[in-house]
This record gives structure tokens, sequence and C-alpha cells, in this order.
């Protein structure tokens, strides 16, 4: 009896250690946890969130991952640019576990090997640029180009990490050349001003100038136009004037000899006037009255010259020569060479 009874204590008591070996093979997963399954050291599976259950050890262990975790590592550096610069860059990058089983086997500290590969490719991506696209112009770029090839290199590593941010905090010169750069950055500064200021003139200017050259050519189509329609009407009156002298060249060469007297005298203060030929009958425009008056003297020489026939002599009259020479004639012999002309 006493031996049966401690069998049965015995298997009792291994009964209660395998429920216990089996009861630690339940485990619970927290919503921002990854489980990795590991039999005997190899991969066996990944568990989410919940409770789950496993071989208990030492068949089956689990390791539990974060894989919402941001981590963080920081890269300042003095590198060289593709034009022979140097250029401080400080950088930070932050990233978290994509993959729980590359991380868990591939992966012994992963802010050290972040920080290898961001050094390694910080180098490349500045000594691939110049100076102005790492310090202004490009600077977003390059950030995005970080990001890129860090990852390219982490997944080509397997590491189950991905990178989620670049932050370039600082990006300068070196102390030494600070004041150098500055006025670099002055006169880059100034020249965009200025150009600025000349595109602002050019687009105030250039249509002012566009209509002024409208209105130029406005006015020198007007003048030719109306040059044109001179000449062309002086074209005509030489045509006709012509048609008239082939007819009667004699009567044609007396009317133009006194019209040209008649515009010639016209602009004078004096009055000629032919006495030979009985008493004319005298008329003076106003106008030639108000002439006279204005040149003092004249006016008196004129009524002498109408009183007493020695006046067409004087050197203040100059009369016409004769009808047959080309002179001077009466009014009735103006009438009749007009007369003649028609």
């Amino acid at each position: 009896a006493p031996r049966g009874s401690q069998r049965g204590l015995i298997g009792a008591g291994i009964a209660a250690l395998a429920v216990l070996w089996l009861l630690s093979g339940f485990y619970s997963v927290d919503e921002q946890e990854r489980a990795i399954v590991l039999r005997f050291g190899a991969y066996a599976g990944t568990t989410s969130q919940g409770v789950h259950w496993h071989l208990p050890l030492p068949i089956e262990k689990v390791e539990k991952i974060r894989v919402t975790n941001i981590r963080a590592v920081s890269s300042h550096s003095v590198l060289l640019t593709e034009d022979e610069n140097i250029v401080d860059v400080k950088l930070t990058v932050q990233f978290r576990v994509s993959s729980p089983e590359q991380f868990a086997f591939n992966v012994q500290d992963p802010d050290k090997t972040v920080q290898q590969v961001l050094d390694s490719v910080v180098r490349g991506v500045v000594g691939h640029s110049s100076m102005d696209e790492v310090l202004r112009s490009g600077r977003q770029a390059i950030g995005i180009t970080i990001r890129q090839r860090l990852q390219e290199q982490l997944d080509s590593y397997s590491t189950g990490l991905l990178v989620t941010e670049v932050n370039l905090q600082e990006v300068e010169p070196p102390d030494e050349v600070q004041a150098a750069f500055a006025d670099a950055i002055k006169a880059r500064e100034d020249r965009a001003r200025m150009i600025a200021e000349g595109e602002a003139y050019a687009k105030d200017r250039l249509p002012r100038a566009r209509a002024e050259a409208d209105s130029k050519r406005t006015e020198a189509a007007a003048y030719r136009d109306q040059a044109v329609a001179h000449a062309e009407g002086d074209v005509a009156r030489f045509d006709a004037l012509l048609e008239q002298y082939r007819k009667a060249p004699q009567v044609t060469r007396d009317r133009m000899y006194i019209d040209a007297m008649r515009d010639v005298l016209a602009k004078t203060a004096k009055v000629v006037v032919d006495v030979d030929h009985g008493n004319p009958n005298l008329n003076i425009p106003i106008e030639q009255l108000l002439k006279l008056h204005e040149s003092g003297g004249q006016s008196a020489e004129a009524t002498d010259s109408s009183s007493s026939g020695s006046a067409s002599g004087s050197s203040s009259s100059h009369a016409p020569p004769a009808a047959g020479s080309g002179g001077g004639t009466t009014q009735d012999g103006m009438r009749s060479r007009d007369r003649g002309s028609h």
C-alpha cells in the first residue's frame, strides 16, 4: 500500500508538472508588438496582437519586438562637395521596425547599423552635389535623396528597418569661412534683387515703347499716304498743264509767269501798279494797307507812285515786262490772256 501511494503521488506530481509546463506556453502580444516564435532556434512564425500558445521550452521560445517604436540617430560631419567646397552637415534620421523576422535575425545593434549606413550615404550624396545645391537650391531634394538611398541600403542588408524621416538640421560652411560665405550670399541676393528690378522695369517700359512704336508707325503711314496723295495731285496738275501748254505754249507760259508773280508779291508789303496804259482801277486789300502802315515811309512812296507817272521807274516799284516779251500787262490784257488760256 505504501508503494502504491508513493507511485500515485509521483504520477500526480508528474501530471502537475506537465500541466504547468503546458501552461507556460501561453503568451500575450500587445498591439504595438509582434512576436517571433523560434523552434529549436529556427524561425517558426510570427504572431500579432492577442493571446497565443506555443510549445514550451526548450522546444519553442518567443521573442517580442516593438514595431511601432520610433528610433532616431544623428549624424554630424564635415564633408567635401563636388565643387571642392567644405560644408558642415547635421541631420537626424528616424526609423522603425518594418519586418520583425529580418530584424530579429539580421540586426544586432539597430542604432549602430543605421548610423554607419547613414554616414556612408551622406558622404556619397553630398560629394556628388555642389555647394549651392547643398546650402540653398537643392537642400530639400538632397534630403529626399538621402532618405531613398538609406532605405535602399538597409533593404539590401535585410535589416527589416523602415526610414520614416530625414531631417537636415544644419547645413552651413565651416566657421572659418562664415564671413566670406555671408558676403557671397549677400552678393547673390543683390544680384537676384537687381534682376527682379530690371525685369520690373522692362515690364513697365516695354509696353510703353511698343505703344510709341505703334504711334510712330501710324504717323509714318499717314504721312506716307499724304505725301503720295500730294505727289499724285501734283502729277495730275502737271499733266493738265502740259496738255494746255501743248495747245497754247505762249499763253500758258504767260499765265504761269503771272501766277508766280502773284504768289511772290502777295508775300511783300509793297504794291506794284502798271500806269503805262491809262488810269487803272486800283483795289488795295486792307491787309496790304496795314503792312504799308507798319513799314513806315513805304506807304507814302506807294501813294506818290499812284498819282504820278514817274513812280513806275522808281526803285521801290517793279513793272512786269510787256505781253509780247513775258512782261507785265494791264487788267484788260490779263483778262484776255485768261480767256485765251481757257
